[in-house]
């Protein structure tokens, strides 16, 4: 029989402090359990302040490893409570060597896996390339009590192929922990255009893999380190089903535990009415690994 699941979008505005944010996010993430969500998402590299926006080797110290110390307290609320949870956290794999890295606990099973970021921008105040090496273990998912799920980070949701080798592997639920905003001082210019392709892009994958797809987004403003600008990160974060249209969505500012139930029996539903899966044209797609066809 075809499972209904609720999932929880945990929004949140960082502050100054990492252990107070982890213990926000855990606090919330304990919330969200409490009132029966069996998977619950966090945002983008919560523990701290979106550290990116200034290239310093100071940032370097946020970086832990994994597992370690934050995989250790939400794998015991996992353990409590049965639940799926999804982390994003800055990975200390050896000196000199991070990443931008996704975590799934599965309840009592502990960490299952972990997904590294594979696409890392490098645009003003998010300065990423300086932090992260590209991710290496792939576009991946996992059998979890809350079903099958692939997680990808960020940059990583304007990648259709992202999506689609995800949703290849059988996710059902593309999950994909964010942060990103308006620099306020182009806002009254491009902010409503930048937002809406940012929301428009993942309904796409939506649709196009015939799958639920999860954004997590951070909210509120965070000055430029040793700066003078900023970014203003809109929110928003959103639940959109197989066929695009948006199941829930939070509010540009507030911080909040977002629900929303998934009827996991709609993929199949939705694969059979549109099933682009079927009608791949998989032998006339090799060009796709090639850069640019310049002929």
């Amino acid at each position: 029989m075809a499972k209904t699941l609720k999932v929880a979008i945990v929004q949140m505005s960082m502050g100054a402090d990492p252990a107070a944010n982890t213990a926000r996010a855990l606090a919330l993430s304990t919330e969200a359990v409490a009132a029966g969500a069996e998977l619950v998402c966090l945002p983008e590299l919560f523990r701290s302040r979106y550290f990116c926006q200034s290239e310093d080797a100071a940032h370097y110290a946020l970086a832990e490893e994994i597992p370690g110390p934050t995989t250790a307290a939400f794998e015991k609320l996992a353990a409590r409570s049965g639940a799926t949870l999804v982390l994003s956290l800055f990975e200390r794999r050896a000196p000199g060597l991070y990443h931008n890295t996704a975590v799934v606990i599965d309840g009592a099973k502990g960490m299952l896996g972990k997904y590294r970021k594979m696409h890392i921008p490098d645009d003003p105040r998010y300065y990423e390339k300086y932090y992260f090496t590209p991710g290496d273990l792939g576009f991946r998912a996992w059998d979890t009590g809350a079903g099958r799920i692939g997680v990808l980070v960020c940059w990583d949701q304007w990648y259709p192929e992202g999506a689609r080798l995800t949703a290849l592997k059988g996710a059902q639920i593309l999950i994909y922990p964010t942060a990103i905003g308006w620099h306020p001082e182009e806002k009254a210019a491009l902010g409503e255009r930048q937002h809406a392709a940012w929301e428009t892009i993942q309904r796409s994958h939506a649709i196009a893999n015939g799958c639920f797809v999860v954004a997590i987004n951070r909210t509120g403003f965070e000055p430029e380190p040793g700066g003078s600008g900023g970014i203003e990160f809109w929110g928003q974060s959103f639940v959109a089903a197989p066929d695009g249209h948006l199941l829930v969505k939070a509010s540009s500012t507030q911080q909040s535990v977002l629900y929303a139930e998934l009827d996991l029996g709609a993929i199949e539903r939705q694969r059979q009415g549109w099933p682009f899966l079927r009608d791949r044209r998989i032998d006339a797609y090799q060009p796709i690994t090639q850069r640019f066809d310049d002929e």
